[in-house]
């Protein structure tokens, strides 16, 4: 009997009506393997995966493999969001086994949950260089029965290099310290993955990697990279051109067919990285990008009680795109024979050829993803235009041609709210309320602190991990309380409200006590007290996300730059240290860790500003024009209780220190700009 119906996450109720007899992770489940003396088969994925649905229609609704994964297996559905500890193990795993990784995850399990076989999508005949689903169980079910001591073996063998691979471990060489020139390393290193035509690092497929951006954003050597790549970036497939926001990756090195999907971590941690090109270029193409992104994050995934669903799905009926894909003809029928409608085509490189087209669906024909070759500025010289004007027609005809896609069926929605998402959601607009001026953006940003304080945080200050239905489920993880702690550290650099960072430090303290691992140096993903599974990760690289090590990292210099507590940085530095030789030889995927040591390299900058609201506004815009990633911002009312604003006259007053040396106290927007100059 399926048992996912009584489940919330969106994933596994998108399963619930399968033939096959899956159970949500847990005891019960492991038991019942026991009982039968059969594998599991655990199959992991998410609700807006596209290779997750392919698999589900091929497979999972097909009588006769249903049937046969019921009579030789227990099978598990996982969602990845929900237990990202369950998943990155198992992940673990199948890279060890296959080399690589990804969604759907398939793995076998003995029943005391030890995997010893291992893939991802399997189609339903052979084909594709792969083996069928069907040949891989048969194979597997005839490997348990008949060689049942070398599948435990190898089960015995592969949990063991898991652990192993999971154990800390000192970085050879010896005792290693952090200088100068190790951000020059990698600046270096990055340059050397770089595409300096397209933008982006490597080939295909393309992925947008903030973190990475970010660090370079900081680097006077670095920023050429940043800012060319998010330019190709915004002009690309992947930028949604109508309604704004990002779809997941590149499946070439242009940026210009995506994976449709669009995740919320994705574009609000983009939606930062832009936010900091338009503070470092001056380009209000970037600040474009960013107001689009916004735009699109409240419109489509913000639920009215102030958190932020998790993604939106990549296919529409069944088809790959189809919501966002459009031939000429449908131009022409939203804007007529207008000459908006030639100016689109041309602007957008709409052809009857086309550029894409769903490979399991070719009955849906060509169809063209939007994007930008020739940038509005030239293509204004071209046509002898105003660029202005020009913006005006092109913005006119968009917005009516999204007005029409609206009407169009869409993808579905995973309304489920993480709390490790809604905290870099919860950056990004407290971010965009600074620097761009915006108060709305803080509005949002205050609602979804109340709504988490609310909803996800328990009596004792640890947070759930998860929520859907009005009930909070799953412990929270290292990713929750770092990730929601950095949120909470830029809404009160936005907002002023010292409480805002009193909780961020009330979840530092639960970090240290609950994940912190002081011998070894590093900060683990699950708790002390959290489910035992095969191993106790502590993730340092960036996957799509900020790492744990790199979060709580950040969190822990953010700590010691508000409250002075030596402590806090030491624990810092010691998580870069260690991670020295990682860092330098996969560069690319430690963005968060980079960032970190530049932090930790940075002067000790404080910018203080006390006085009522309107007292500060003149000031907090002339701050708010600086890219200052590694300041700490204080913008807050007379005797607030914080140290950095102690015995500090208020009145709207600014206070520029650097290390242990400050400037005189000004309440003039020029001397504080001028105070500014050289910092950023």
């Amino acid at each position: 009997m399926n048992r996912l119906a009584a489940e919330s996450s969106p994933y596994l109720l998108q399963h619930a009506d399968n033939p096959v007899n899956w159970q949500p992770w847990g005891e019960e489940a492991f038991a019942e393997a026991r009982a039968r003396d059969i594998p599991v088969l655990l199959s992991i994925g998410y609700s807006t995966c596209h290779w997750c649905h392919v698999m589900a229609h091929e497979s999972f609704e097909d009588e006769a493999t249903a049937a046969y994964m019921n009579a030789h297996f227990v099978p598990i559905k996982v969602d990845r969001e929900e237990r990202p500890d369950v998943d990155g193990v198992y992940m673990a795993a199948t890279q060890a086994m296959t080399g690589q990784g990804g969604w759907p995850m398939t793995v076998f399990l003995t029943p005391d949950a030890e995997p010893f076989y291992a893939g991802t999508y399997f189609p339903p005949q052979d084909r594709y260089g792969m083996p069928s689903f069907g040949r891989v169980m048969a194979s597997v079910a005839n490997a348990w029965a008949t060689q049942r001591e070398k599948m435990l073996a190898n089960a015995e063998a592969l949990g063991d290099h898991i652990r192993e691979a999971s154990r800390p471990r000192v970085a050879e060489g010896g005792e290693w310290h952090l200088t100068p020139d190790f951000l020059a390393q990698g600046v270096d290193n990055l340059r050397r993955a770089y595409d300096s035509t397209h933008g982006g690092f490597g080939g295909s497929p393309k992925f947008p990697a903030p973190t990475t951006l970010d660090f370079l954003l900081a680097q006077n050597s670095g920023r050429d990279m940043a800012l060319h790549t998010l330019k190709m970036m915004g002009r690309g497939g992947i930028h949604d051109q109508l309604g704004g926001g990002f779809h997941r990756y590149s499946v070439d090195e242009r940026w210009l067919v995506p994976h449709f999907e669009k995740m919320l971590y994705d574009n609000v941690q983009l939606t930062r990285t832009l936010l900091r090109a338009y503070q470092v270029s001056g380009d209000e193409e970037f600040a474009r990008l960013a107001r689009g992104t916004l735009e699109y994050l409240e419109r489509e995934m913000l639920a009215p009680d102030g958190g932020f669903h998790s993604a939106q799905d990549a296919d529409t009926g069944g088809v790959e795109g189809l919501t966002f894909t459009w031939t000429p003809e449908e131009v022409r029928a939203v804007l007529g024979d207008e000459p908006e409608t030639d100016l689109i085509l041309r602007f957008y490189n709409l052809t009857d050829v086309g550029n894409f087209e769903d490979p399991h669906r070719p009955d849906a024909g060509k169809r063209n993803v939007l994007h930008v070759l020739t940038p509005l500025d030239a293509l204004a010289r071209d046509l002898g235009e105003p660029e202005e004007g020009l913006r005006t027609r092109v913005d006119s005809a968009r917005a009516r041609l999204h007005a029409a896609r609206q009407l169009r069926p869409q993808p579905g929605t995973d309304d489920k709210r993480l709390t490790s998402w809604n905290g870099l959601a919860l950056a990004a607009f407290a971010d965009a309320a600074r620097i761009l001026g915006n108060p709305h953006y803080l509005d949002i940003a205050r609602q979804n602190a109340d709504f988490v304080h609310r909803e996800l945080r328990l009596p004792d200050g640890t947070l759930r991990h998860t929520f859907k239905g009005g009930v909070a489920r799953v412990e929270g993880l290292m990713e929750d309380h770092a990730l929601y702690a950095l949120g909470l550290v830029a809404l009160f650099q936005a907002g002023g409200d010292t409480a805002h960072l009193h909780w961020a430090r009330e979840l530092w303290v639960i970090i240290r006590r609950e994940f912190w691992d002081e011998e070894a140096g590093l900060f683990y993903s699950t708790g002390g007290n959290a489910e035992r599974l095969l191993t106790r990760q502590a993730q340092a690289f960036d996957a799509a996300v900020l790492s744990d090590n790199g979060a709580g990292t950040l969190l822990a210099v953010w700590m010691h730059r508000y409250f002075g507590d030596e402590a806090d940085e030491a624990v810092a530095r010691r998580v870069v240290e260690r991670h020295h030789a990682d860092l330098l030889a996969a560069t690319g995927g430690f963005g968060g860790l980079w960032q970190a040591a530049a932090f930790l390299l940075a002067p000790h900058l404080e910018i203080v500003i006390i006085g009522t609201p309107a007292e500060r506004a003149l000031l907090e815009r002339v701050v708010a024009a600086h890219a200052l990633p590694y300041a700490a911002l204080a913008f807050a009312e007379a005797g607030a209780d914080l140290p950095v604003l102690q015995d500090r006259p208020g009145g709207g007053m600014a206070y520029v220190c650097v290390g242990h040396t400050c400037d005189l106290p000004t309440g003039d927007p020029e001397v504080l700009r001028r105070q500014l100059v050289g910092l950023d």
